[in-house]
C-alpha cells in the first residue's frame, strides 16, 4: 500500500541495500533507515578487505553460495553505473604443504559447482606467471574475484533511497521496539519512529536489536577483531591481486592474506582473535557489558573448549608483528616483518549457536512483521544487492 512505512534499522551496506531494493521496487513506499553512528558504513562495511568474492568457498546450494553468485553481478553492473572502483585484479588460493593439496581439490570441485568464472588449477609455474613474487604448490586462479570501495557502495545506495524519497536517519540510537497494535514504533530515547515493518541488520548488535524486537536469543554475536598489516610502498608491487591460504574447512574465517585495495596499496590480514568488545577495534578495547555477555553464552564455552589452541595462535600472532608475518611468508618470501607496519582492524560479526557451531552461512528469521538479518558475515558485501533482493521477497511476497 502507498502510505505503508518500512524501517530497517542499520545503515550498513546490507540494511542500505535492502532500504534501497524497497525504494525502487515499492514506489510510494516509506522507507527510514536508522543507525546509532553519525555516518553510513561505520562498522563491518567500513572496516572489510574490500574483497568482492567470486563463490569460491561456499557450499553449494547455500544461501551463500547463491546470493554471491547473483550480487557480483549485480555489484559490477552497479559500481559500473555510478562510478564506483571495480577491478578484477584476481586471486590465487595456494597450497604450500603437501597435505594442503587434497583440501585444494575439495575446494576446486566446491567453486566448480558453484559457477566460479574463469576458474582454472595452476602448477608453481602458474602461480609465478600470475603472481610472480609468489611461491607454491599448486593454486586456483580466480580471474574475475575483484576489489572495490564498499564505504563508497554504501553511500551510494544511502543516496539512492533519499532519491526516491526514503530517509536515512543516523544517531538514531534504538533503546527499544515496542509492538502496537496495527505497527512497531522504534524508540530512540525521547524519539521514536512508528512503522508497519521491521528489518533488523544491525551487524555486531543483530541480537540484542532482534531479542528487542522478540526475536529468539539463538544465534548470539560473538565479535573476532581482524587485525591487518599494511606492505610498505617500495615492497607493495611485490603483490598484483589477491594471494590467499587455502583455509581450514573446520572455520568460516580464510586466514591471513594478501589484498591489493582500489587505493593502490597492499594489505596483510586479517587475523581472526576474539575481542573484549562488539566494536573492539584495538587489543586494548574493554567493554565488561559486552565481555559479560560473550562469558554468559553457553556457547562460548563450547566453542573454546574445541578451539582454544587456534585461539592461543591467534592471539600470539596478534602480540608479535614477526609470528603474524611468519604464516604470511609462507606465500610472498620477500615480504616479512621489516617490510609491514600495523594498519587498521575490523570487528566480525560470527554468530555462535548454543552448541558452540560456528555459523557459516547466511541466517535470517521473520517473525510476523519483523525480519532480523541474524548472520550476515563475508560474503555479505559482496552479495549485498541479492541479499536486499531476497529479503524484500520474502517481505512482501514477491
Amino acid at each position: 500500500m502507498a502510505d505503508e512505512t518500512i524501517g530497517i534499522i542499520g545503515a550498513g551496506i546490507v540494511g542500505l541495500a535492502i532500504g534501497r531494493e524497497i525504494a525502487l521496487r515499492r514506489p510510494g513506499t516509506r522507507v527510514v533507515v536508522v543507525d546509532k553512528e553519525d555516518e553510513v558504513a561505520r562498522h563491518q562495511t567500513g572496516h572489510n578487505s574490500g574483497v568482492v568474492h567470486a563463490g569460491i568457498y561456499y557450499t553449494p546450494g547455500s544461501l551463500k553460495a547463491e546470493l554471491c553468485t547473483r550480487g557480483r553481478l549485480l555489484l559490477r553492473e552497479y559500481c559500473a553505473d555510478r562510478g564506483i572502483a571495480y577491478d578484477e585484479c584476481g586471486k590465487l588460493v595456494v597450497a604450500v604443504r603437501e597435505d594442503e593439496l587434497g583440501r585444494l581439490d575439495d575446494l576446486e570441485r566446491r567453486a566448480r559447482e558453484n559457477g566460479v568464472p574463469g576458474l582454472r588449477r595452476v602448477d608453481p609455474a602458474g602461480i609465478r606467471e600470475i603472481e610472480p613474487h609468489a611461491a607454491g604448490l599448486a593454486a586456483l586462479h580466480s580471474p574475475e574475484t575483484a576489489i572495490t570501495d564498499f564505504p563508497g557502495v554504501a553511500k551510494a545506495f544511502a543516496e539512492d533511497i533519499e532519491a526516491a524519497g526514503g530517509e536515512v536517519v543516523l544517531g538514531f540510537a534504538v533503546t527499544a521496539i515496542r509492538r502496537e497494535p496495527g505497527r512497531i514504533r522504534i524508540v530512540a530515547g525521547d524519539r521514536d519512529v512508528a512503522v508497519d515493518q521491521l528489518i533488523v541488520c544491525a551487524g555486531i548488535h543483530t541480537d540484542t536489536v532482534s531479542r528487542l524486537a522478540g526475536d529468539a536469543a539463538e544465534p548470539r554475536i560473538i565479535p573476532f577483531r581482524g587485525e591487518y598489516m599494511r606492505v610498505r610502498e617500495e615492497k607493495a608491487d611485490l603483490v598484483r591481486g589477491m594471494i590467499y591460504p587455502v583455509p581450514d574447512p573446520r572455520y568460516p574465517f580464510l586466514g591471513v592474506h594478501f589484498t591489493r585495495r582500489v587505493t593502490g596499496v597492499v594489505e596483510v590480514g586479517p587475523n581472526a582473535v576474539l575481542a573484549t568488545a562488539r566494536e573492539g577495534y584495538r587489543r586494548t578495547s574493554l567493554s565488561i557489558p559486552d565481555l559479560a555477555g560473550i562469558a554468559a553464552w553457553p556457547g562460548t564455552w563450547h566453542m573454546a573448549r574445541q578451539h582454544w589452541r587456534t585461539g592461543i595462535k591467534e592471539v600470539r600472532g596478534s602480540l608479535s608483528k614477526k609470528r603474524y608475518m611468519a604464516e604470511a611468508m609462507r606465500y610472498v618470501p620477500e615480504i616479512g616483518a621489516a617490510d609491514v607496519v600495523r594498519a587498521g582492524a575490523g570487528v566480525r560479526a560470527q554468530a555462535l549457536d548454543r552448541d558452540g557451531g560456528l555459523v557459516d552461512d547466511f541466517r535470517i528469521h521473520r517473525t510476523g512483521p519483523v525480519t532480523a538479518v541474524r548472520n550476515a558475515p563475508s560474503p555479505a558485501a559482496t552479495s549485498s544487492l541479492a541479499i536486499a533482493a531476497h529479503v524484500v521477497d520474502g517481505v512482501f511476497g514477491t
